[in-house]
């Protein structure tokens, strides 16, 4: 299968004049993972990403998306679908702009690890138990922990999200929408001064939940299938007390599948 079988066609984009108060705002409605950049021909310059926002810590607004595009590699529909996803893995990238051509990038889509999800034959994936592939050095927040902590530890470790644990157990899932939708990406650390509810708001009131989980022998393939459903990037695995033992996102499952 090609990436033009796959990919998102029309989707949102700014151009590098666009104020980075709405991308964000784009980002932040839409719950997109990035946007492609583009210049006044929509020539594909680069994209800018939920990343690039959490990074934002300035209450400015006249900041323009062309300080904080990432350059990525563009792929055209001709493209392998499973080539792009190992192209998006190597590059750790959120998206990957589709161009006309080489000779004439205009954007035409992009595309995702979730592209390549929902078009895996999940017939071929193999019954490989999860255990196998899960991450057991989880990262995770308190649900009594500021937010600023949180987005603090997103930014400096390119988490995309946590999971929440109360005595050892995922009681939610915190993620960088979670904070984007809120107001605390405007909170301005060039100030002395911020929010009061800023600083003392605790993850619990932001974070998402239920929490989707699986356990430690379920297949890659019931995986797959749960994040699909539900539509997350990441899963909890719990032994049967319900005690977090790792977690699973969709880098971990591709990965997987492509051996």
């Amino acid at each position: 299968m090609l990436v033009e079988d796959i990919f998102s066609k029309d989707p949102l984009y700014v151009e590098d004049s666009t104020y980075l108060t709405k991308a964000r705002q784009m980002i932040r409605d839409n719950h997109v993972r990035g946007l492609p950049v583009v210049n006044s021909d929509k020539h594909v310059l680069g994209i800018v990403t939920t990343q690039d926002m959490m990074r934002v810590t300035s209450t400015k607004s006249n900041v323009t998306v062309a300080g904080f595009l990432v350059e990525v590699f563009n792929v055209t529909g001709q493209m392998d679908m499973f080539d792009a996803a190992r192209l998006l893995l190597k590059e750790k990238s959120a998206l990957l702009p589709v161009i006309e051509s080489e000779e004439k990038p205009v954007l035409k889509g992009v595309v995702t690890l979730m592209d390549v999800l929902r078009n895996i034959d999940l017939k071929k994936v193999p019954n490989t138990p999860i255990s196998e592939v899960m991450s057991t050095k989880v990262v995770t927040s308190s649900p009594d922990d500021p937010v600023t902590k949180v987005w603090e530890m997103m930014v400096e470790k390119d988490f995309t999200g946590l999971p929440v644990v109360r005595d050892g157990k995922p009681i939610g899932m915190i993620t960088r929408f979670d904070i984007l939708r809120k107001a605390w990406s405007r909170i301005s650390k060039e100030s002395e001064t911020r929010p009061v509810d800023s600083t003392q708001t605790h993850v619990e009131k932001l974070m998402s939940s239920p929490i989707y989980s699986v356990k430690p022998d379920d297949s890659l393939r019931t995986t797959i299938e749960m994040m699909l459903k539900h539509d997350v990037g990441r899963i909890s695995v719990v032994d049967d007390d319900g005690r977090l033992v790792g977690i699973v996102d969709r880098n971990d499952l591709i990965k997987s599948y492509l051996g």
